[in-house]
C-alpha cells in the first residue's frame, strides 16, 4: 500500500503557494517520513523539486477572499479539493493545505489509524486557546469540520465524501441557499461539512482526529525561531500586545504574509 502526502498550490496576486508547499514538504518528510505530491499550474522545475511527485491540473477558483493580512481581496483558488480522491497518486493519503505547517510526528499516529476518512472537528486559536472558536457556520450554526488536514484512504466511503463534495461545488448556490450561508466564496470547510452530513446520514457521526487544530489568526504575526520552534505577537481580549514562544507543535497559519516571510528568510 502507497502513503503519501499531498498539497494543492496555485499561486495568486499576493502569495507563491508553489513555495510554502515546497518549505512545508521538507518539513513533511523530516517529521513523517513520506513522500510528498503536490497539484499546481506550475512549470517552474527548479520550484518544483522539493516534491516527489508533480500533478499538474489548471486552477479553479472559488471566488475571490478578503486577507485580512494583505488587507485586500484576492482570487481564491481552491475549488478543486473536491478532486483529490480522483487524483491523488498514494492508497492512503495525507491531504494538507500549504500553510498547515508540519513542526512535529503528531500525523503520524492519524496515518497509522485504520479509519477510512478523518479531519479536525475542533480548532483553536494558539494565543486564545480556552475560547471558542468557528464551530459552526451558516445560519443554522451547522457543524463545522475543517478541510485543512484531511487523512483518507481510497475506499468506497471516501469516495462517497469526495464525490458529495463535488455535487455540492457544483451546486453551491442552493448549498449556500440551504445552509444559510452568506458569503458566495465557495469554501472547501463548507463543502466537507454538508458532505460529512450526508453521507453519515445526517447522524454526524463522523471521525475526527482526536485532538483540536492548533491555528494562528492573520492578525498574530509569527516568527520561526529555530529547531521548529516559532514566537508569535498578539494583542489579549485587553488589547495589550503580548509574546508567546511554542516548539513542537503543527499549526494552521491563516494569515499567509508572515508565513511566506519565514519561507523567504529559510530559503
Amino acid at each position: 500500500m502507497t502513503r503519501g502526502a499531498l498539497m494543492f498550490a496555485f499561486n495568486n496576486e499576493q502569495t507563491d503557494y508553489v513555495k510554502l508547499a515546497a518549505w512545508n514538504a521538507g518539513n513533511i518528510r523530516r517529521h513523517l517520513n513520506i513522500p510528498v505530491a503536490v497539484i499546481t499550474d506550475c512549470e517552474d522545475s527548479a520550484k518544483l523539486s522539493e516534491f516527489d511527485q508533480v500533478i499538474h491540473c489548471k486552477p479553479e477558483s472559488g471566488g475571490s477572499r478578503y486577507f485580512e493580512d494583505y488587507d485586500q481581496s484576492v482570487t481564491w483558488y481552491n475549488a478543486g479539493r473536491p478532486d483529490a480522491w480522483d487524483l491523488s497518486p498514494w492508497d492512503q493519503t495525507l491531504l494538507l493545505d500549504s500553510d498547515y505547517v508540519v513542526s512535529s510526528n503528531h500525523l503520524g499516529m492519524v496515518l497509522d489509524r485504520s479509519q477510512d476518512f478523518m479531519c479536525y472537528r475542533n480548532a483553536i486559536d494558539i494565543t486564545r486557546p480556552a475560547e471558542p472558536f468557528l464551530l459552526t457556520f451558516g445560519n443554522h450554526n451547522f457543524p463545522m469540520w475543517w478541510a485543512t488536514v484531511i487523512m483518507f484512504r481510497k475506499t468506497i466511503t471516501s469516495g462517497f465524501i469526495f464525490d458529495s463534495m463535488k455535487m455540492i461545488r457544483a451546486n453551491w448556490q442552493h448549498y449556500r441557499d440551504l445552509y444559510g450561508i452568506a458569503s458566495p466564496t465557495y469554501r472547501n470547510d463548507y463543502a466537507l461539512s454538508i458532505a460529512l452530513g450526508i453521507v453519515s446520514g445526517h447522524t454526524l457521526q463522523v471521525d475526527a482526529i482526536p485532538w483540536p487544530m492548533p491555528s494562528l489568526v492573520p492578525s498574530t504575526e509569527v516568527k520561526f525561531l529555530c529547531h521548529d520552534s516559532y514566537e508569535v505577537t498578539y494583542r489579549n481580549s485587553e488589547n495589550k500586545t503580548k509574546r508567546m514562544t511554542f516548539g513542537g507543535m503543527d499549526f494552521h497559519a491563516m494569515g499567509k504574509r508572515h508565513l511566506e516571510t519565514i519561507v523567504e528568510s529559510s530559503a
